[in-house]
């Protein structure tokens, strides 16, 4: 592996690593949602959910649309779901937990 792609991995490693940010990414993996339906859903207080949004988007695993007054996230691509995919059968192999 290059050293470059080493080094922007360990960032994506190190987002993922928040249990956090896994679950909003775990919601977003369904359909958008915006902030407020994030907030509701997932019981986390808004200022935690926009600055986990801000991570995530940083990092280029969700993007943003707005849509009049609200702004809708969604998973940049199908490459994170495979990812997450393929960590959860991992954890599934490991531990034996199947649908816990």
């Amino acid at each position: 592996m290059k050293t470059k792609a080493i080094s922007e991995l360990e960032k994506i490693f190190k987002i993922l690593g928040n249990k956090q940010r896994l679950t909003i990414l775990e919601l977003l993996r369904s359909r958008s949602y915006s902030v407020s339906e994030i907030v509701d859903i997932l019981n986390m207080e808004q200022s935690a959910v926009s600055h986990q949004l801000r991570v995530l988007r940083e990092a280029q695993l969700v993007q943003a649309e707005k849509r009049g007054r609200e702004v809708l996230y969604y998973l940049s691509d199908s490459h994170i779901l495979i990812l997450l995919d393929n960590a959860l059968k991992h954890v599934d192999h490991v531990f034996n937990l199947g649908d816990e």
